[in-house]
Formats: structure tokens, C-alpha cells, sequence
């Protein structure tokens, strides 16, 4: 078991953040990777900051960027270390990996009230991980709780990580934050820590949703964080009279701000998207990049997951689709009949994925030759206008209101299409793993949503999905529409776009040598 220090920190003795380094260092490398080309140079050290990662702790899309992303970066010559918070949530096979590499004790707060710092280290497919200890913050089971724990607690961690990078000597030449919880590392890197060894990297924040910023008043933030007052500024962190913005203060200070897609980079930049924040952004717009995410192709991967009822791949997809659809039939007591068109919806039952559209549309998907599948939970207005669209239609709508994994790979194997009608969608995972199981998205176009979907042209006979553009229903119901005409009168037309999905790079190889070209221009 690891060594597992207490958090307390009493009788330890304080350390600044501009403190020699400890005995106790590191050198990281990259893992030997298999390649048929030369790995790319100049090599670059990295350092991903950020509140959760798989498989670790994960709730949402970020989880999964902040694992996927440095792993891809290693096999673009990069050094990457990820630091995240120690949370108690984290399951005990990986607690058990950790090694203690050593603790001090960090000023954090206005009134040079200081914390313990601990570190526990893990290394996995050539990432090392780095994990900030302190049970005043991280000892509860769940990574958020409420803003008023959640201020103090990203405050702290912000500050933690960048004086752990101090402690254990290793300066990267890039430091890329994610999402709020990471916005205060780059005032404090071009701020507190600008006289120490790691004020000499660039910073990079990423925008995974823009929704949440980190909001609450300016003397709690500037309490917490220990922040000298002009960064309270209109132009740096204050937001309206009396707040101060943790995301708002990263995006002003970071040398480089990337989102998860071209379009969603242009969309903020508008009221409409912008969540209070398109001014700031359309000032900062110089060094605001989009780039679409991927998704990792080893679990999701048609011909080698163990959770299908039968394994494909582009060649036998046609035929292998069809017992993947009887197999999903049959589990949820659907009408089994291969001439059945599936649709699936796999979602948060929220108003940002476009339910209400759905909602208002539903009686007329049903028309006797098409079954729906929706999976997820959320608001109580969703869960139970599903259920009661399931007791009506019984054998032709399943909804299964939870959220159960195996069952997620089965729809994406089984199913037709997949509806994406989101409001706003900075990037979506969900289109992007339904063309790697050949299933064909049918999808509003806003963020990553357009730019990964190519709408359907009949007569250049190209495009991977059907689209439609304004917030409507009616809309929705045309692009359906549209959908199943292919679907029951080109039948051809239709497998040629299950072909073209399958065999459209959605990994995380193209995103990864994205951001190292942003890297090498911070840092050539």
C-alpha cells in the first residue's frame, strides 16, 4: 500500500513556492512507442492540469479528453505528466499504485494561511500522473459538490499543482489547463509564480463547456487564492459589480485558448453561446483555436468489443449489423423484424441536448416501420415523458431510464441512426462513436456536431449523416424524414453512408499532432 501521509501538516516545516527542490526528483520519459516513422521533433514536455481523468475519476467529456489526449501525445514525441486532485472517490486499485514523492506545506490564502501539499505519483501507458494530496479538500467522495466548497477547493488546487512542478524540478514547456477548475493556474503562473522555475512555461486553457466558469464574489476569491488585487480587473477576472470569474481570469492570462471544435470556437464569441463571456472572448479571439476531439479507438472498436452480440468491420458491417440489431431487439423487448429502422438516443436528459424537440416530435417518428431506443437519465420531464411514450408504444419504443455501459455499445451496434439535436454541443462524443460502429448520426448542426457530420448529398453521393440548422422541431422531423427515405427506398445509398462513417478517422491521432503544432508555436 502506498505510503499515505496525513494532511494535517502540523509540525512540518513551510515551503515557498519558489523553494529549492526537494531531494526527492523525477525524470520523466516518454513510452517506447511502436511506430513505423520517426517520431516528430523538437520533442515536448507537457503538463495536462486538470479535475478529473478515466479512469481515475470521470464525470462528463473531459474525463475522457484529459485520459485519451496526453496518451496520444506521447506517440507525438511528447513528455506528459497529468496532475489532477487526490479524491477519495478514486477506486482503491489505483490508490494502491500510488508512491508518496514527497509533501510540504504551501501559503495559500490573502492572510498567508497555509496548506498541506502532498504528492502521489502513478505512471500508466507511458503518462505519468501526479496526484495532489490534502484531506481538508479532497477527502469528501464526490470531485463537485457545491461552488462554495468548490471555490476554495480549485483555488487551492490551482495553486498546489503549479508548486508541486517547483517541488519535484520539472519544468514543462507547456502547461495545459482544462475547464474552470484549472482557471486560475495561469494567473498565478504569470503572477505568483513568475520568478520561479515553472513561470518560464506557456500556458494553454481549454474550453470543454463554456456553461461553467467558476462565479462567486470578488473578496472570497481574492481570500482564497492569495491573488494581488489588479488581477481583479474588468479586463482580467471581475465579471458585473461585485464577482470575480475564475475562467474569465484563465482565458485573459493563458497565451493560448483552444475549445473542442472550430465551430464551437466561433459560437462563443457570440451572446447567444457566450455565457456572459463573448466580449471577453471576441477581445481574446488572436489566440483562440478550435480543435475537434477524438475518441479512443481501442475501446471503441466494432470488431474487437466484447459487448457485442456479433463483431464487425467496414467489410461485413451490412450483414453483422442486422444480428447486433436482433440481439439489441430482444433484450428490450422490441418487436424483432429486421426491416425495422432503429433510432437511438443516447443522452443526459437535459434541455441542452434538444429534448424538447424530440419531445415534440415523438408521436410521428412512430409510423409503424420505425423503433426507438433512448438511454440516459436527467430532468424528471424527460424521464417521464419517455417512460409514458414507452407504455403507449410498447414493443416499438424502449426507454431505459439509467445509464448502463454495456447497453450504451449495444445501441451504437444495433441501432440505424443515432439523434444528436443538441441546442449546443461544444464537441459530442456520441456522433463520433455511432460512424465508428457504422451507425449513421442525425444531428442539429452547432459546434463539434457540424463539424464532424457532413450532411448527406444525394446527388454528389456524399456526406456521413443527416443535418438541420435552426433550433426547431420541424426541422428535426424533416431531417428524420429525410433519414428514412434513404433508408427504406435507397437502400444502397444508405449502406454506402454506413461504409463512409466507418472508415472516417475520429482518433485521437489527428487532435494530438493539432496540438502539438500549437505547442511548438507557443514554444518553438
Amino acid at each position: 500500500m502506498a505510503d499515505k501521509k496525513t494532511s494535517s501538516g502540523k509540525g512540518r516545516k513551510k515551503t515557498p513556492v519558489n523553494a529549492e527542490p526537494k531531494a526527492v526528483k523525477e525524470t520523466v520519459t516518454a513510452a517506447e512507442v511502436s511506430v513505423e516513422e520517426a517520431l516528430p521533433e523538437p520533442r515536448r514536455s507537457v503538463a495536462f492540469i486538470g479535475s478529473e481523468c478515466y479512469p481515475f475519476v470521470k464525470t462528463g467529456g473531459l474525463g475522457d479528453v484529459m485520459y485519451a489526449l496526453p496518451r496520444a501525445l506521447t506517440k507525438q514525441n511528447c513528455d506528459v505528466k497529468v496532475i489532477l486532485p487526490r479524491y477519495k472517490c478514486i477506486p482503491e486499485k489505483y490508490q494502491e499504485k500510488m508512491v508518496y514523492r514527497g509533501s510540504f506545506m504551501m501559503d495559500l490564502c490573502a492572510d498567508t494561511r497555509a496548506f498541506y501539499v502532498g504528492i502521489m505519483e502513478m505512471e500508466m501507458d507511458g503518462v505519468v500522473y501526479d496526484f495532489i494530496d490534502n484531506e481538508d479538500f479532497f477527502s469528501w467522495g464526490n470531485p463537485y459538490t457545491d461552488l462554495v466548497k468548490d471555490i476554495p477547493k480549485f483555488c487551492f488546487f490551482g495553486k498546489a499543482a503549479l508548486a508541486a512542478l517547483n517541488y519535484l524540478d520539472w519544468t514543462p514547456d507547456i502547461i495545459h489547463c482544462h475547464d474552470w477548475q484549472a482557471g486560475l493556474v495561469p494567473v498565478y503562473l504569470h503572477t505568483l509564480f513568475s520568478d520561479t522555475p515553472v513561470g518560464r512555461a506557456k500556458s494553454m486553457i481549454t474550453i470543454h463547456n463554456l456553461r461553467f466558469q467558476g462565479i462567486y464574489n470578488i473578496p472570497t476569491i481574492q481570500y482564497w487564492s492569495g491573488l494581488p488585487g489588479y488581477v481583479f480587473d474588468h479586463t482580467l477576472l471581475k465579471q458585473g459589480y461585485e464577482d470575480a470569474n475564475m475562467f474569465k481570469g484563465g482565458l485573459a492570462f493563458a497565451n493560448c485558448i483552444t475549445t473542442v471544435s472550430g465551430t464551437y470556437a466561433q459560437e462563443i464569441q457570440t451572446p447567444f453561446y457566450g455565457e456572459n463571456l463573448d466580449a471577453h472572448l471576441r477581445f481574446h479571439s488572436g489566440k483562440l483555436h478550435g480543435i475537434v476531439n477524438g475518441i479512443d479507438i481501442d475501446i471503441w472498436n466494432s470488431e474487437t468489443d466484447k459487448l457485442l452480440a456479433a463483431n464487425y468491420n467496414v467489410k461485413d458491417v451490412l450483414k453483422k449489423k442486422k444480428e447486433n440489431k436482433r440481439a439489441l431487439q430482444e433484450r428490450l423487448g422490441l418487436e424483432q423484424d429486421d426491416g425495422k429502422m432503429v433510432i437511438g438516443l443516447i443522452s443526459r436528459l437535459t434541455n441542452q441536448k434538444g429534448l424538447d424537440l424530440v419531445n415534440a416530435i415523438f408521436p410521428e417518428l412512430i409510423d409503424g416501420n420505425t423503433q426507438v431506443v433512448i438511454l440516459g437519465t436527467g430532468d424528471a420531464q424527460y424521464e417521464d415523458a419517455f417512460r409514458y411514450y414507452e407504455s403507449v408504444y410498447k414493443g416499438t419504443v424502449c426507454s431505459y431510464i439509467a445509464y448502463d455501459e454495456g447497453l450504451a455499445h449495444q445501441i451504437y451496434a444495433g441501432a440505424d441512426a443515432l439523434l444528436v439535436p443538441s441546442l449546443f454541443e461544444p464537441c459530442g462524443l456520441t456522433q463520433l462513436i455511432a460512424m465508428r460502429y457504422g451507425t449513421v448520426p442525425i444531428v442539429r448542426e452547432t459546434g463539434g456536431l457540424k463539424d464532424t457530420v457532413e450532411p448527406y448529398n444525394k446527388y454528389a453521393d456524399s456526406g456521413n449523416g443527416f443535418t438541420f440548422d435552426r433550433y426547431d422541431a420541424g426541422l428535426l422531423l424533416d431531417a428524420v424524414i429525410r433519414a428514412k427515405t434513404v433508408y427504406f427506398t435507397e437502400r444502397e445509398r444508405w449502406d454506402e453512408i454506413v461504409q463512409r462513417d466507418m472508415e472516417k478517422d475520429v482518433s485521437w491521432a489527428k487532435s494530438a499532432r493539432q496540438y502539438r503544432e500549437l505547442y511548438l508555436q507557443l514554444r518553438p
